[in-house]
């Protein structure tokens, strides 16, 4: 079990992930906060809270199409060397 800090509350975290893993979590968390609250004019918590999930996950749904372009770009080029090696062997036939 480790103990994180976020916003100023500290919160117990039992996890089969790496300690050191979820602590990192934790004040990537606690930063993405910390960046709403310095961009929001209102200084309500669930507001900011939400306005941070929200960075996060269009960080995450980013670089998950980004990881989704790289694989087709990978399939596309696999294709284009299947299609050259199979041209030289039919050259030896």
């Amino acid at each position: 079990m480790v103990t994180v800090e976020i916003m100023g509350q500290r919160y117990p975290i039992k996890s089969a992930l790496d300690l050191e893993y979820i602590t990192h979590l934790a004040e990537y968390v606690d930063e993405k906060i910390q960046s709403a609250t310095d961009h929001s004019t209102g200084g309500d918590t669930i507001r900011v809270t939400v306005l941070a999930a929200l960075n996060i996950a269009d960080e995450y749904f980013r670089a998950r199409n980004s990881d989704a372009d790289h694989e087709t770009e990978l399939q596309r080029r696999t294709g284009e060397i299947e299609q050259m090696v199979d041209r030289a062997l039919n050259q030896f036939d």
